[in-house]
């Protein structure tokens, strides 16, 4: 389970409407029937149209300047493991989600409690993910692709009588291109704006700053963390706990859904490794016998190959270059978002 906060940006300031964002979110409903389009919920209603969640967004930013952010976006993203675990259910994705804004509404350090309810938010499905410029295999697939576009370029030439070469030749050296690219699916180099294989599916929400009362302000930020300010000379409670929430979402998936997590799946192991990739991999090798097979099942299938056949069980052994190798097939894999936690 990955789950990300981020703030809308609009250049150098903050989105002043979500409308953009909404039709953003609305691309998978192009081209489909009524009864198969997505619809925005929230944590009482299934059916909310994209009219009344930007409405009711843009109308709830009351005293917020321009430099504020006026709402933030969450994304939920189950690994494809949870998704098979549930049946890739949007049901059972609408109670999840419903639950996990109860652990954002809790990570929120106020004097009152913050409660669900007084979170405006708008949340949809989606089941698509296509590949994007910023994507590891684009990047790695570029230098063959700006070839291929030299020679496509060159057979219009020929076309318009401006070349004089063979151009059987020169759709034999772009098809040869084309295999050699180091990123493939189903036999075709990956370019930009192919569909992602297996199962994508993610869910967008939508958070007002503002609390639905319109009145007390309710940041997510990274720099706000649990601390006390003064307010005309008396002390109060702000901030917001992301470790606790990240945390509590993952231990609701698992409540929810009796879904037996592995270490590597695990919010703490994310944060062991960015930490400590030593501290992270010695864990990993004192796992039960049981629980570090599937680990490396896990990592085998996204993609980890593991350094070396007879890995050392004992801290003081792990060297230096076994880590490093460790870490780099790790990374790949999380770059290529085999491992979804």
């Amino acid at each position: 389970m990955y789950i990300s906060i981020t703030k809308q940006h609009l250049g150098t300031t903050f989105s002043q409407s979500s409308g953009d964002f909404v039709s953003y979110l609305e691309k998978e409903n192009e081209d489909k029937a009524l009864e198969l389009q997505e619809h925005f919920f929230d944590q009482h209603n299934d059916r909310i149209s994209p009219e009344q969640v930007i409405k009711d967004i843009d109308g709830n930013t009351a005293k917020l300047k321009k430099r504020d952010p006026k709402f933030y976006s969450l994304t939920i993203n189950p690994s494809q493991s949870e998704l098979k675990h549930i049946g890739n259910d949007p049901e059972r994705l609408r109670q999840y989600v419903r639950e996990t804004m109860k652990n954002y509404a809790d990570a929120f350090y106020r004097d009152n409690p913050v409660s669900v309810d007084s979170i405006k938010y708008y949340a949809k499905i989606e089941y698509e993910r296509h590949y994007k410029g910023y994507d590891k295999a684009i990047k790695e697939n570029q230098p063959f692709r700006a070839k291929i576009v030299k020679l496509e370029h060159d057979l219009v030439k020929i076309r318009n009588g401006e070349l004089h070469e063979n151009p059987k030749a020169i759709e034999r050296q772009i098809n040869k291109l084309k295999a050699q690219a180091p990123h493939q699916m189903d036999g075709k180099m990956i370019e930009q704006g192919m569909k992602k294989k297996g199962l994508q599916t993610h869910i967008h929400i939508i958070v007002s700053r503002k609390d639905s009362s319109n009145t007390l302000s309710l940041s997510p930020g990274s720099s706000h963390k649990a601390s006390e300010a003064l307010l005309n000379g008396k002390p109060v409670k702000r901030g917001f706990d992301r470790d606790a929430f990240f945390e509590n979402a993952e231990k609701t998936f698992d409540r929810l859904f009796k879904y037996d997590r592995n270490f590597v799946e695990s919010y703490t192991a994310r944060k062991m490794y960015h930490q400590n990739t030593r501290l992270y991999f010695a864990h990993l090798m004192k796992l039960p016998t049981n629980e570090r097979s599937a680990a490396f099942k896990l990592l085998g299938k996204a993609g980890v190959k593991l350094p070396m056949l007879n890995i050392p069980t004992n801290q003081v052994q792990l060297a230096i270059k076994t880590i490093k190798q460790f870490r780099k097939a790790l990374d790949k894999a999380r770059d290529a978002g085999s491992i979804g936690i």
